[in-house]
């Protein structure tokens, strides 16, 4: 499995690098703790709207949730529709707060 730790998100950012940082947490989730210009489809909604996406296919596509979990069954979702360049972000949401952006809610 393709992963991507947090504080390589971190040096992608800063750097400007293209991607999608795809949060696939409950709306209400990210009410309570988000990073900024991430892109948002719900884990249940992601089969159904993979089509939708298709513009990211070969793009890198980050996918994040609140621990790695959701956003590990998201990367498969998206590689079996044939996006080339998934990776999961290793402890989600809350490795960034810890370790990145303490400004960041945990919960």
């Amino acid at each position: 499995m393709n992963t991507c730790t947090v504080q390589e998100l971190k040096e992608k950012r800063d750097r400007g690098d293209e991607f999608v940082l795809l949060d696939v947490r409950e709306a209400e989730e990210l009410t309570i703790a988000a990073i900024a210009g991430a892109s948002h489809v719900p884990l249940g909604d992601l089969p159904m709207r993979a089509p939708e996406l298709s513009a990211w296919k070969d793009r890198e596509v980050i996918c994040m949730c609140h621990h790695g979990m959701r956003s590990a069954r998201a990367q498969q979702i998206l590689q079996n529709a044939g996006f080339t360049n998934v990776r999961n972000l290793t402890g989600g949401i809350h490795a960034w707060s810890v370790l990145i952006d303490p400004a960041v809610a945990q919960y």
